[in-house]
């Protein structure tokens, strides 16, 4: 990579998740950057027909199948030059490959964990929109990273938002972040109304398009947990040092407070193809399809602090901040677990932070776990959520 800020160098790319709505918007920028990217690898897990359009599209080196159930009975049409890998450990083998020096970690949920890694090991560049690796494993993660020299370049939006406000200071010189929050769907509901949410309310966020699990994560604002955690370990901040803000409009999407009391918002329309475009050609700036700010138009900006007693996930992820070990591995595996209950109808939406708290308080903590004991207490608390209900 240059040095300066002028044209960015050609990036070779893997997407993993590329069927999801990151992956989705990753190759939307990938068409308006033309010929600054090419898209090497592809994968996806059971949307097989919208991954077979894909390398139609961009005729990539490898597509990944990773659940070879599906892709047995999938009728997969000739795609030349584009070799099929199924199976999930095929993902190693993509991101692996010498020829991709960036990797798009879209995948959802604790299944990105181990791709994650494989492309960390080979001092990859790696745009990670999958928060979920930092909050169960941050600190192997991080140490791995320092050791190869890989970069990691956060996608989801409140951490670029951070990460391009550090530019404006060092280091030592940071006093405290700020996450916004939109506040969901269910920010002006009262406690008896949030006990009653169904499925389809939960889904129908006001602000941003994204999938089912992101989107039941807003609306418990369990989301806000897991990015406090996973800000900790990325920007190398304490427990302390992180705030939430609730923030309607979703147009700040993050905030950097400096020890003279300088505070450095990023603010843009709610659209990730920004912050996708920001991490695929850091550490430069061009032009791109994101929304522009019409600051021409009347708008107000509101802020206001979360309400812990109705949405006490936000407690819940600082209070595993402070702890780290595997308290974020079992919160993480707790929640994908308790989300897929509300979602099937097998639990109330208020039970989804009840039953973390409560599988959270059950786990024998470690504080220096490896990978393989992080596997094996994610498969706990997944088991944990299940005799909960």
């Amino acid at each position: 990579m240059t040095t300066d800020y002028g044209e960015p160098d050609l990036k070779r790319l893997a997407v993993l998740g590329s069927t999801g709505s990151i992956g989705v918007s990753t190759l939307h920028v990938a068409r308006e950057l033309g010929k600054n990217v090419q898209i090497l690898g592809l994968s996806a897990n059971r949307n097989l027909k919208r991954l077979v359009e894909q390398a139609q599209e961009f005729r990539p080196e490898w597509i990944v199948a990773t659940d070879e159930a599906s892709a047995s009975k999938f009728a997969w049409p000739a795609l030349p030059g584009t070799e099929l890998l199924i199976g999930h450990q095929q993902l190693n083998r993509m991101v692996q490959a010498p020829e991709v020096d960036t990797v798009v970690a879209a995948i959802v949920g604790i299944a990105g964990l181990h791709s994650t890694l494989a492309a960390i090991q080979q001092g990859k560049t790696v745009a990670l929109a999958n928060k979920e690796t930092l909050v169960a494993a941050g600190p192997v993660v991080m140490k791995l990273a320092e050791e190869t020299g890989a970069n990691i370049l956060p996608v989801d939006s409140e951490h670029n938002a951070i990460f391009q406000c550090l530019r404006a200071g060092a280091r030592s010189e940071v006093a405290r972040v700020c996450l916004t929050a939109s506040g969901g769907p269910f920010r002006e509901f009262t406690q008896q109304q949030m006990e009653n949410v169904v499925p389809k309310q939960a889904l129908a966020h006001p602000t941003w398009d994204m999938g089912q699990k992101i989107s039941i994560d807003s609306a418990t604002m369990m989301n806000k947990a897991l990015e406090i955690i996973e800000a900790k370990w990325l920007f190398g901040l304490s427990a302390d040092q992180i705030e939430v803000v609730v923030h309607p409009q979703s147009i700040v999407h993050s905030m950097v407070e400096f020890v003279d009391g300088s505070v450095i918002a990023q603010m843009s329309p709610p659209d990730m193809k920004l912050p996708i475009q920001y991490a695929l050609v850091w550490p430069h700036r061009i032009p791109g399809p994101a929304p522009r700010l019409r600051f021409q138009d009347a708008m107000s900006l509101d802020f206001q602090p979360p309400d812990i007693g109705r949405f006490p996930a936000v407690a819940l992820g600082l209070q595993v901040a402070r702890q780290g070990g595997t308290s974020g591995a079992v919160l993480n595996a707790a929640n994908e677990a308790a989300v897929d209950a509300f979602l099937k109808k097998r639990i109330g939406f208020c039970d989804i932070v009840r039953a973390c708290q409560d599988v959270l308080q059950q786990h024998a903590f470690q504080p220096h776990p490896t990978i393989n004991e992080i596997v094996a207490i994610d498969q706990w608390a997944r088991e944990e959520i299940d005799k909960w209900i």
